[in-house]
This record gives structure tokens, sequence and C-alpha cells, in this order.
């Protein structure tokens, strides 16, 4: 449940737009447990921009024929907040699974069409020239007033001397205030005394094209995917380190979806993933465990393990089995589960942890239990705030 399939952008209407197929039901708040047993499917507007628009989607079976069809309204997609329209409960999984009507083809294939039409009356709504403007200041040493100086790594021995050659340093302009706003812990490399036209910082502990990676993406720019996949740890490393936590959380989906994890890995991922915080890595390395349980503890040394995982080692066991009744249960109709009331986090996955943090205007980076921590005492304020009005 929650885990889905997300698909390619792809373009419609010079739009860029994306599917999301859900197997075991959406994990979403106003949803039923019993959703868990339909498929799940949901579009989502990724472009600049804004559009109205409605949209047709339909699932066909292997010959090409109709199975099952679902429509949107027409709805006001914009750019600037995440607009997206899910279908919760578009067929059981059983039925979709089910030989006997051909829904899936022979490798396992679901075939969904989607076509959409756009209102001819919406108003062209021209992009927030902000994020230009930002991404033109980005190295931009006419208006800067502060620069790192990065290092690359030190040279080898002089073939003549001995001796080794001086470390080369990039040069990177950047402006205090804009650093103060979306990257403080950058910005704290200066002193708040240092006066002049240009202050200098010295960064000896990132590679100059993954600094160049980081500072453009608090400009507003981003990191093509694939050196994302390429330096996806480098980056990783430095935005823990800086704090640019978006940047992170990127670098670590992207990790996620580029990596085959194995009992060779797993170990070695986890440890990373709890060394750098990266708590959807964590989480998948450990559903990888659980699922894969009589393998790991024949083929993994758990010495090393480290104890602060173990609670969330017993959660991926729970939601494992948990998963399998559901799956045994799926046809059934039997009661629902109480606890399941959309505010129970002890079972929550981290992607869903993250979106009610980023809802609510709180840190998302963090470990598994300072999220819901942090979830909780939101809530508690919530109730005291409410108890007095």
């Amino acid at each position: 449940r929650g885990r889905g399939i997300i698909s390619p952008r792809f373009s419609m209407n010079g739009h860029q737009w994306e599917l999301g197929v859900y197997p075991g039901g959406e994990l979403h708040a106003r949803h039923t447990p019993r959703s868990s047993t339909y498929l799940a499917i949901y579009i989502r507007l990724c472009s600049q921009g804004s559009v109205t628009a409605s949209f047709d989607v339909k699932l066909l079976n292997k010959f090409g024929d109709l199975a099952c069809r679902m429509r949107s309204p027409a709805i006001n997609w914009r750019s600037d907040m995440i607009t997206e329209w899910s279908w919760p409960q578009v067929m059981r999984r059983s039925k979709v699974l089910d030989e006997n009507r051909y829904i899936l083809d022979d490798d396992g294939t679901l075939a969904i069409v989607v076509s959409t039409k756009e209102d001819a009356t919406a108003a062209f709504v021209p992009k927030n020239p902000l994020t230009k403007m930002m991404k033109g200041m980005f190295n931009d040493e006419t208006t800067a007033d502060v620069c790192f100086e990065v290092c690359s790594a030190e040279g080898k021995d002089d073939d003549d001397d001995g001796t080794k050659r001086a470390k080369t340093s990039t040069s990177f302009y950047a402006h205090r205030s804009i650093l103060r706003g979306c990257a403080p812990m950058l910005a704290a490399l200066f002193d708040v005394e240092d006066t002049g036209p240009m202050i200098s910082a010295q960064i000896s502990d990132v590679k100059p094209d993954i600094f160049q990676y980081m500072l453009g993406y608090v400009y507003g720019g981003s990191v093509p995917k694939e050196e994302l996949m390429t330096h996806a740890k480098d980056i990783i490393n430095a935005a823990d380190k800086y704090s640019i936590v978006n940047l992170k959380l990127e670098a670590e989906a992207v990790y996620l979806n580029s990596t085959i994890f194995t009992v060779d890995n797993a170990m070695d991922n986890l440890l990373y993933a709890d060394a750098k915080n990266c708590a959807l890595l964590k989480e998948t390395v450990l559903d990888f465990l659980a699922e894969n349980s009589t393998e790991a503890i024949n083929n993994i040394s758990f010495a090393d393990f480290p104890g602060s995982v173990v609670k969330d080692l017993m959660i991926a066991f729970d939601r494992s089995k948990k998963r399998i009744i559901q799956d045994h249960c799926s046809d059934s109709e039997g009661e629902d589960n109480d606890d399941d009331d959309g505010e129970d986090y002890s079972l929550m996955r981290v992607s869903e942890l993250r979106r009610k943090l980023d809802g609510k205007g709180l840190d998302v980076d963090g470990s598994r239990e300072a999220m819901i921590e942090a979830l909780k005492n939101s809530t508690a304020l919530s109730y005291a705030h409410d108890a007095t009005d």
C-alpha cells in the first residue's frame, strides 16, 4: 500500500504531466483501509503555468478492449501548487490479476490510455519571472557580495623534485541575502562582522562540480537526472552537510530508483542511510531485509547493525506481515482496521510522513522517529489551540 510506479513525464497540449499507478492502493488519510485492495491512479501537472483541463483515463485489456474508464472534472491545474487528481478505487487488485479477465499483458504490463480536453476559455498566465531572475543571478560576479573558493584535490608529487603541486580552487559567486534565506549553513560560513565588496570562504570537502550543482539548486536551478544518477552519493553528502534538504531528498530518490538492492549491498546501503539520515533509503533497505529475511540471515553479517535501526526493522517486518495478510484477504469483506484512521503515524511510510510535514510547513529531513515526533507535537499544539478558542 502506498508504493507506486510513476511514469516518465509526458507532454499533452504543451504541458508536462506524470501518471502514478498504485497496485496496492494509494496511502492517503481520506481513503479507507479497504482502498488498499484496489488499484489506484493519479495524474499530476509537472510543468510551469496554469491550465484548466479534464482527463479521460482508460484501462485496456491485452486485446486492446476497454476494461475500465475514469473521468475527471475540469480542474484548474497550477504549477505553483501541487495539483493532482486521483482515482483511489479504480478496480480491485484481484480482478486486475485475474488471468480470466485478460487485463494484464503476457509480461504483466497494464495498458493505460490518457487523453485530455483543455478548456478553450482558460486564461494564459505567464510564468512568475522570479525563478528566471534567480537563475540569472547564479554565479554573477558583478552583483555578488560573497565568494566560495572550492578547492580541487591536491595534485600528485611532482616528477622532478617530489614536491606536491598547490591545490587549485574554483570560484563561485553568491549573494549573502539569498544564502541567508535559502541556504543558512552556507551563509554561516561568512562572519557577520565581515564587510567589504567581496568576502571569501573556502570549501575543501566538496568537489567543484558537485558544489556547482548544489549552489545552482539554491538559485532555483535543477540537476540533470543523468548527473543525479552518476553523482547521487556525492550530492547527498554535500546537501546533507550544508542542509540543502530538497536537493538531498531528490538525490536520495534518484539513487533509490537506480539501485538494485541485494544481500551483498544491503548492509552498506543501510549504514550509509543511517549515517546521512536518509530515511527513505533506510526504509527501502529494511523492507528488502524484511521481505528477504531468510536469505539475509544466511548471507549477511549483522555485527555492524546499528542499534538505532532495530525499531525501524521491526516496523518493516510488521508492514510486511500485514501486507501478506491483506493480499490473502483482498477479496473478503472483513471489517476495517479501526487503528488506520489516517493519523496513526507508527506504520506510515516515510514519503507520507514527509508529505504531511511539508503540508504543515515543518522540516521534512530527519529520522523516522524525529518526523513522527514533529507531527505529534504539531497535532498536540493544534488541539491545544482549538481548546483555547
